[in-house]
């Protein structure tokens, strides 16, 4: 009993060697980022249900300008889709490179702050953009920087 309990614990000793570990998380990966993709299409199909559901009911209403009273609140629409494709577009990247494309993620956040600017009211947060400028900035710089060092290493 005793023999055998060793030689199944040395089975699994060598099947779990740091190769074979690898691959098991490789495989995760994987896996995980393509529900992310999916999920995300599904985000997406919804969210472009949504905006064309509130441009129909917006139509509808027989105001004689109905699209431009909700325009802020359309523009936000749109921006959430654009947003949630260049998340898409992230995860794509990563299935095709196996590696979070930095210059993407930074792009993707500064259309977000920049989605937050567009439909911002200043009237609710009392008009302090302190927070947004700051973003805005920190991500300008980073985007410089990442962007400068990407085109200046030579390629492969």
């Amino acid at each position: 009993m005793m023999r055998r309990f060793k030689h199944l614990f040395s089975q699994f000793l060598s099947s779990t060697s740091d190769q074979n570990f690898l691959r098991f998380i490789h495989l995760i990966e994987n896996l995980v980022s393509k529900v992310l993709a999916i999920a995300m299409i599904v985000v997406i199909l919804f969210a472009v249900i949504d905006l064309g559901r509130f441009l129909i009911n917006d139509l509808q209403t027989g105001n004689d300008v109905p699209l431009l009273k909700h325009l802020i609140e359309i523009f936000g629409l749109f921006l959430n889709i654009l947003v949630a494709l260049e998340i898409l577009e992230n995860i794509a990247a990563y299935l095709r490179n196996h590696a979070i494309q930095l210059e993407l993620v930074i792009i993707t956040a500064l259309t977000a702050v920049a989605r937050k600017i567009i439909i911002y009211d200043s009237k609710e947060a009392g008009g302090d953009y302190s927070g947004l400028a700051f973003a805005i900035l920190s991500l300008s710089i980073s985007y410089w920087i990442v962007r400068h060092v990407n085109h200046s290493q030579p390629k492969e």
